[in-house]
């Protein structure tokens, strides 16, 4: 893999991981119910899951899937589902006080990794690093020893800071108003996903 393709992959992945979505939302609330520490599982799920992806994209399964409307139609409603579920579970748990919740770290992992699963901006994007930034002419797997760590590290460090966001937020929300509408925002964000997803149209993958 040449530098500049590397370059301009790297650029691309900063953009992709850093744009505010469903994984964002669900790394700042973590930070904020369970603190910082105990967070950072739902960031092991994030890049569980992204490691994956990048896994399926190499192999082509992600294209696969994009191709399929039915496929694509069934997991996009069941993602919309998920999380407008989310979102009005959130709306409802808002005017509670924030505490480190007693959630064992199975039950965040489990969680945020369905959340970063059935996140819109998932196929789209890996489609697009895929069809956009690979170079058809060299091995994948040859471009796959730079993509993958390049990928891990950048995504570890923009939902880190999201988890951090979340943590200090949590500590700083003294204040019940702030903190209640605050928790709203992040609720109606998810919603607002889901409805996104749901109506969205299934990506293709540029030639």
């Amino acid at each position: 893999m040449s530098f500049h393709a590397w370059t301009v992959f790297a650029l691309f992945w900063v953009v992709f991981v850093t744009t505010p979505g469903p994984n964002a939302v669900n790394c700042i609330s973590n930070g904020m119910t369970l603190g910082f520490w105990r967070a950072m599982v739902g960031v092991l799920a994030i890049l569980t899951q992204s490691f994956a992806f990048l896994i399926l994209s190499a192999l082509g399964i992600t294209a696969l899937i994009a191709a399929s409307p039915a496929a694509f139609f069934l997991a996009k409603l069941a993602g919309a589902g998920v999380l407008v579920w989310l979102g009005i579970r959130s709306w409802i748990n808002a005017g509670r006080p924030v505490r480190a919740a007693p959630r064992p770290a199975r039950h965040v992992y489990l969680h945020a990794l369905a959340v970063a699963t059935i996140n819109p901006k998932s196929v789209a994007g890996y489609l697009a690093a895929f069809s956009q930034f690979v170079q058809p002419d060299v091995p994948i797997w040859g471009q796959m020893v730079f993509i993958v760590p390049t990928a891990l590290v950048i995504t570890t460090l923009s939902y880190t800071t999201f988890t951090a966001l979340g943590a200090g937020i949590g500590r700083a929300a003294l204040g019940m108003v702030f903190n209640t509408w605050f928790r709203r925002i992040m609720a109606v964000c998810f919603i607002i996903y889901g409805v996104l997803l749901g109506v969205s149209a299934t990506p293709q993958p540029r030639g």
